[in-house]
């Protein structure tokens, strides 16, 4: 084999190389410069904070216990003033009515951020607070809404439990606008979610 040869074969094989070592870049390179596929915002999902989950929805006092478990009627003069239609609403305020619809109580609220207290104020016509009031919340989720409270602060091992159920309840006053105006209905495990403007 002459020098020519043995430098051909060299050059050939040096060439071949590089070709193939850019055929195995091209592709990567491409790949590498493709747009990520976007993220399905069906897959994205936020989770509620608890001022979230209470202001998602109406809802309507629909049971009482006390301490004992033993179940309270709502027209008992000790739970009577807790119970009715509530809207907390995502900027801050609320109104709570009474079941004939007739409004109770307006003004503020918020909830801790780990749900373990609710606090409210209550305002008169002209905006001043009447009365501010935190209860520990024992059950927050989209269904069921229920707090604590105590008849005597100074005695806590009496109290009862004010239960809420979600309801589309549509807010008296407000023409079908805001929570609830949407009718959402449905059921889900032992509670129910109060349909319509009936009582």
């Amino acid at each position: 084999m002459n020098l020519t040869t043995l430098i051909s074969r060299r050059t050939a094989v040096a060439a071949s190389t590089v070709v193939l070592a850019a055929l195995a870049i091209v592709p990567t390179t491409a790949a590498a410069a493709a747009p990520a596929a976007p993220a399905s915002v069906a897959s994205v999902r936020v989770a509620q904070t608890p001022s979230d989950v209470l202001a998602s929805t109406p809802w309507k006092t629909t049971g009482a216990f006390d301490q004992d478990g033993s179940r309270i009627a709502l027209d008992d003069p000790a739970v009577a003033n807790f119970v009715g239609w509530a809207y907390f609403r995502a900027d801050g305020t609320y109104a709570i009515y009474n079941l004939d619809d007739s409004l109770k109580l307006h003004g503020d609220w918020t909830v801790t951020p780990d749900g373990s207290e609710r606090w409210i104020n209550a305002k008169n016509d002209a905006g001043q607070v009447l009365f501010q009031r935190v209860v520990p919340i024992i059950r927050l989720d989209k269904n069921v809404f229920t707090y604590r409270v105590f008849p005597n602060a100074a005695d806590t091992s009496v109290y009862y439990d004010i239960v809420h159920t979600r309801t589309n309840h549509v807010e008296p006053g407000t023409d079908g606008r805001g929570p609830g105006a949407n009718g959402d209905q449905g059921a889900d495990g032992d509670y129910h979610y109060n349909s319509g403007n009936s009582h």
